[in-house]
């Protein structure tokens, strides 16, 4: 998206729940926090397949998709997400992480094109701010 359409409209962003993940407290706190901050929200509601993420984030027109995941399957569904809007040309879209991500597996989601990777405790402003830059 160019700078002038950024101007044009708020930042548009899903907000996501991967595979069988049926805990959205976090999810749904992010997803008030952002509207909060201006951005326009679109919840996918749970248990998403990657492919219905990517399907839904290129229909929607998005520049943001935000995946959470207290499952552990993160380092498997998020890359699929990113690969799949790589191959619908939509890699434009910021991807950003979050959930019970360890330490150890941040910069292999890094690497796959996943951001910020968010902890439980980190700071709503952190998040929204990551974002917005």
């Amino acid at each position: 998206m160019s700078t002038t359409q950024q101007q044009k409209r708020p930042i548009r962003i899903l907000v996501s729940k991967l595979g069988l993940d049926g805990h959205d407290r976090g999810a749904l706190v992010l997803c008030r926090a952002f509207r909060d901050a201006g951005m326009e929200v679109i919840y996918s509601g749970l248990f998403c397949t990657p492919e219905q993420v990517a399907n839904m984030a290129v229909d929607e027109d998005v520049d943001v998709v935000a995946l959470s995941l207290l499952n552990g399957a993160h380092l498997t569904l998020f890359p699929k997400v990113a690969k799949l809007l790589k191959e619908k040309k939509a890699e434009e879209i910021l991807i950003v992480g979050g959930g019970i991500i360890p330490e150890s597996d941040r910069k292999e989601l890094e690497k796959n094109g996943v951001t910020g990777n968010f902890g439980p405790g980190t700071a709503l402003p952190t998040i929204i701010d990551h974002i917005i830059k």
